[in-house]
C-alpha cells in the first residue's frame, strides 16, 4: 500500500489534540501519520503557527495532508500557515473535530486519496448520534 494521507489535529488545547491522536491510534488507525498541534508555544491555551507548520511537515509522506482545526483562532492560524506555504496537497476541512478526525483516519487507513479523506471528515457532520 502507498503511504496514507497524513492528518494534523489543531486545537487550542495540547491535551485535547494529543488525546484525540491517541484515540485514533487505539481504533486501529495507527498506520496513518497523525500529528497533534495543540496549545500555545508556552504550553497554555492557544494555537501556534510554528506547531501547525511543523506538524504538516511531520505527517507529509507524499499522499497529502488533511488539517482539522477545532474552532476560532485555530482556523485563522491554520489559514495563515496555508496561505504562507500554499500547496494543493494540504487542505483544511470544516468538520467536527472528533467525529471528523475519526472518519478521516479510518478512510485514510483504507488507502483513500486526499479528496476522499476530506470528504469523509466533512460527512461526519451529518451523522446523527441518536
Amino acid at each position: 500500500m502507498d503511504q496514507p494521507v497524513g492528518i494534523v489535529l489543531v486545537s487550542h488545547s495540547a491535551q485535547l489534540a494529543a488525546g484525540l491522536r491517541e484515540l485514533l491510534a487505539q481504533i486501529g488507525s495507527d498506520t496513518v501519520p497523525v500529528a497533534a498541534a495543540g496549545g500555545a508555544p508556552g504550553g497554555g491555551i492557544g494555537t501556534s503557527y510554528d506547531l501547525i507548520h511543523a506538524a504538516i511537515t511531520e505527517v507529509d509522506h507524499g499522499a497529502g495532508v488533511l488539517v482539522l482545526p477545532d474552532l476560532g483562532s485555530s482556523v485563522l492560524t491554520t489559514r495563515t500557515v496555508l496561505d504562507d506555504h500554499p500547496r494543493p496537497d494540504v487542505v483544511m476541512v470544516d468538520a467536527p473535530f472528533v467525529e471528523g478526525a475519526v472518519a478521516a483516519a479510518v478512510t485514510a487507513a483504507m488507502g483513500a486519496d486526499l479528496d476522499a479523506v476530506a470528504h469523509a471528515a466533512k460527512e461526519a457532520r451529518d451523522v446523527a448520534k441518536l
